[in-house]
């Protein structure tokens, strides 16, 4: 390989999955000691052209190259063997193994790790990189957030020369951001060859020296990212038309109220207290692993109260959950849209039908017909990317499949709706889309937002409140300008300047 030669060469990458063209006739060039970042809308074909480097997808034709050589069948070992590692959107860990096994895992260059080492070269890479966390933790207790750092603390533990990052800061909070950022750029200065995705424009004019843009399967842009000259440029160019990601967040009164804990508590909940009425949007903000998967699994009737009192539409938990309606009651959204919002082996209309067929049914008999027409109306609304509704949920790119969950949870016309990460993984038109949605749909219910996206929280929100250790540390007005300046240091547990918190002890 000269100098001058790329680390990874794709020449005419295509790939298809029956009527549905994926990557078509794709060629990039991945340079070692550059950040190159990869856009597109959901289902442009950038998850597909990454697994295929990585070796887990077989293209239908062109080449690899990688320092210049030809790859013949390329497998997922090849991929490893050649250095190349990826963090991927939807995480590939062993949720019974411990955090330190998962990151060592599959390591076959010493005949013998012990536990006690494994644990503490595991500690001091998450230390390195400012990513801590437990590394004697089993994987099926962690929250999304500490799953996505076991992901990248692997890859950082192969000290791979090809890293590819697909939507890494999804799930982490702006300080964890910018260490990564930090951690990126520390890579491309080793020579390293750092292909990054996501769908947040202000990160990839931040961190990314290449951008390569994809829209239907295809290479439309392909250029340097002090060629752009703005995130609005960069949007048009991603969706080929101007996208501001602007909405109008008019105010309303708020009415009755529809979800109310008091004294809620268990094992990591402290003294819940939240009130939330229709009209409005209350957010809850925090890093990943302080209390907010407990309290969302506990309002939506997933674990029972150990003490407190949860309220919903009126009725008290025990109530509320013995005979839940369908429909004009609770929707959630998960944050896991593979494991628990969806089944990956049904067809769209299966899927829909998971929290919507009561609504389908007269007496023991299921309408199927009326359920896929309905789905057919779902996937045109909410324009999901699919060759038709017998196709599998597993078919879907995470973005289509996150827009179906909420086609499908929207469709039930809620009172009170739990959004966990509501436009993880979306690309900028569709998280307009899904903004506009949920502001339309505090009209008629009041909505929990469970978000690690400040901007979204601050865009969306009337109230924001900041989880930290279980606790609800403040709770504040977005037109509270003081508090909004202090949100990043409230969730790392430094008290605010104000009154709003006193001690977090």
């Amino acid at each position: 390989m000269t100098p001058s030669s790329p680390l990874i060469r794709l020449e005419s990458i295509r790939k298809t999955y029956g009527p549905v063209v994926a990557n078509d006739n794709i060629s990039l060039d991945f340079s070692a000691g550059k950040i190159t970042a990869l856009l597109g809308e959901n289902g442009a074909g950038k998850s597909t052209l990454m697994s295929i480097l990585a070796g887990r997808t077989q293209p239908d034709s062109g080449r690899i190259m990688i320092d210049g050589e030809l790859q013949k069948k390329f497998s997922t070992q090849a991929a490893i063997n050649a250095g190349i590692g990826m963090v991927y959107q939807h995480f590939q860990l062993v949720e019974a193994m411990t955090v330190a096994e998962n990151i060592y895992l599959g390591r076959h260059d010493r005949f013998w790790l012990s536990p006690k080492r494994m644990i503490r070269e595991a500690t001091e890479l998450g230390q390195r990189f400012g990513l801590q966390i437990d590394p004697s933790a089993r994987v099926d207790s962690l929250s999304m957030g500490e799953k996505q750092r076991v992901e990248i603390l692997k890859l950082l533990q192969r000290e791979c020369r090809i890293l590819i990052f697909d939507e890494p800061t999804a799930v982490l909070t702006p300080q964890e951001g910018e260490q990564l950022f930090e951690a990126m750029k520390f890579m491309a200065a080793q020579e390293k060859a750092v292909v990054f995705i996501s769908h947040k424009l202000s990160e990839v004019m931040a961190v990314a020296d290449d951008i390569a843009i994809l829209r239907k399967g295809a290479i439309v842009d392909d250029i340097a990212a002090s060629e752009v000259t703005s995130e609005a440029d960069l949007a048009r160019r991603m969706v080929g038309r101007d996208v501001l990601l602007h909405v109008d967040r008019t105010p309303l009164e708020p009415k009755q109220v529809f979800l109310e804990t008091d004294g809620l508590g268990d094992a990591v909940l402290k003294d819940i207290r939240i009130t939330l009425r229709q009209g409005e949007i209350l957010g809850i903000v925090g890093v990943a692993g302080n209390g907010q998967k407990q309290l969302v699994e506990t309002i939506c009737g997933l674990r029972p109260p150990e003490t407190g009192r949860v309220r919903i539409l009126g009725l008290e938990w025990n109530d509320f959950f013995r005979n839940m309606p369908w429909d004009a009651a609770l929707s959630y959204i998960p944050e896991d849209r593979q494991g628990l919002a969806t089944c990956l082996g049904l067809d769209l209309v299966d899927n829909v039908l998971l929290t919507t067929r009561q609504g389908f049914t007269t007496g023991p008999w299921l309408n199927r017909g009326k359920a896929e027409q309905k789905t057919r109306e779902l996937v045109g609304q909410f324009s999901i990317r699919t060759p038709g509704t017998g196709t599998t949920a597993a078919r879907l790119s995470g973005g289509n499949l996150q827009k179906m969950v909420l086609a499908r949870e929207f469709y039930r016309r809620p009172r009170v709706i739990v959004a966990e990460q509501p436009t993880q993984g979306l690309d900028i038109g569709a998280m307009e889309e899904v903004w506009t949605i949920l502001l339309k749909a505090r009209e008629r219910a009041g909505i929990l937002l469970v978000t690690g996206d400040l901007k979204e929280a601050i865009t969306l929100c009337d109230r924001i409140a900041v989880m930290f250790e279980g606790r609800i540390v403040d709770e504040f007005s977005t037109e509270d300008s003081e508090k909004l300046a202090q949100i990043g240091l409230m969730m790392a547990g430094v008290p605010s300047g104000r009154d709003g918190l006193s001690s977090l002890s």
